[in-house]
């Protein structure tokens, strides 16, 4: 029996979640909700041997999760910088660990943040110069 292409569970994932769109950029799927790219398909990107998935992370998991588990997860590279987690799709997959994580990072590109109030003295409080 033939292995199943991790790329097409993991897009049954990706794409399972609302208004998540799939665009090609870089030459790799990308993937993209309204707040903006989330995740991104990788095959042995620039020659590094790692069929993975780059997520958008929440400050501090790549590094916990790389130190936990360096043969799955890793820090990508130009993403990495910015807090991104890759995790590998072509070892022992957790396919329920990759769903967590490609859960979160899509939470992190759609959840709004409150707008900022801009407070400006009362008209009447201001004198004018005279």
């Amino acid at each position: 029996m033939a292995k199943a292409d991790p790329f097409d569970r993991l897009r049954k994932i990706v794409l399972a979640l609302p208004n998540v769109i799939e665009k090609e950029a870089w030459g790799e799927p990308t993937f993209r909700a309204p707040g903006g790219m989330f995740a991104m398909y990788v095959n042995n990107h620039h020659n590094d041997g790692r069929v993975a998935i780059w997520c958008k992370a929440p400050l501090g998991y790549q590094a916990t999760m790389v130190g936990l588990a360096p043969e799955r997860f890793f820090s990508p590279p130009y993403m990495g910088v910015s807090g991104w987690v890759g995790l590998r799709l072509d070892v022992d997959v957790d396919w329920d660990e990759v769903r967590v994580v490609v859960q979160q990072a899509y939470k992190m590109s759609t959840e709004k943040t409150k707008p900022r109030r801009i407070t400006r003295p009362a008209t009447s409080r201001i004198r004018k110069a005279r």
